[in-house]
């Protein structure tokens, strides 16, 4: 896309992207911090990484067959 536009151009939608980026409200870094860190405790009881999968949820596991690579 770039090679069909001219250097003019170029500058001109990299100048509108700078300006999107300047008025993009800025959030202090201790408070993104501290939000997700409040999310990721919220979601912890229902994680199946750290509560793990019951064995009739878990689609990996059962009587199923194995697998055979020849």
């Amino acid at each position: 896309m770039a090679r069909d536009m001219s250097d003019k151009e170029i500058l001109k939608m990299e100048l509108d992207q700078l300006k999107k980026e300047v008025s993009t409200p800025r959030t202090a870094l201790a408070a993104s911090c501290a939000e997700t860190v409040s999310l990721v405790e919220e979601l912890v009881p229902n994680d199946p990484l750290i509560k793990g999968v019951s064995d009739d949820k878990n689609p990996y596991k059962g009587d199923k067959g194995g697998c055979t690579v020849t």
